[in-house]
């Protein structure tokens, strides 16, 4: 499957519980006391906020099979005003792997606030985006 650009009038639910799912890991990352996990959980909220646009905008095709994107890769391509920040969560998407690999050295204490910052600031632009309410942890 592939996706072309199109912007349906797709019901928001999904979009919503996606971002209500980010929410929840942003509210893990908050009260997570390892820079580790505290990254990772912001990375995941990320990217199910990246999730919540694709849910909404892509439409999938049928005909010639492609190589398999990364969300980020799709965001771009649906959501081109977000390409800063898929290019921003995609660089970092190494380090959440070490991080949940456990590498306790992969990210510093600044990082993972830094990125905790980051991702609830995407998740927030997003929902407003969509314009569907904004998890309590993205928006305070």
């Amino acid at each position: 499957m592939s996706l072309v650009i199109e912007h349906p009038a797709a019901p928001r639910s999904g979009a919503q519980e996606l971002l209500n799912a980010a929410g929840h890991c942003l509210n893990a990352a908050n009260v997570a006391t390892r820079p580790v996990d505290r990254y990772a959980a912001a990375h995941l909220a990320a990217l199910r906020g990246a999730a919540a646009v694709l849910a909404v905008r892509a439409q999938p095709v049928t005909g010639k099979r492609r190589r398999p994107r990364s969300a980020w890769e799709l965001l771009v391509v649906v959501a081109p005003e977000l390409s800063e920040w898929a290019a921003f969560f995609a660089a970092n998407a190494g380090k959440r792997a070490a991080a949940e690999a456990g590498l306790t050295r992969a990210v510093t204490a600044r990082e993972a606030d830094d990125l905790l910052r980051d991702a609830a600031t995407f998740v927030a632009l997003v929902a407003a985006m969509l314009d569907v309410p904004c998890p309590q942890a993205a928006c305070v």
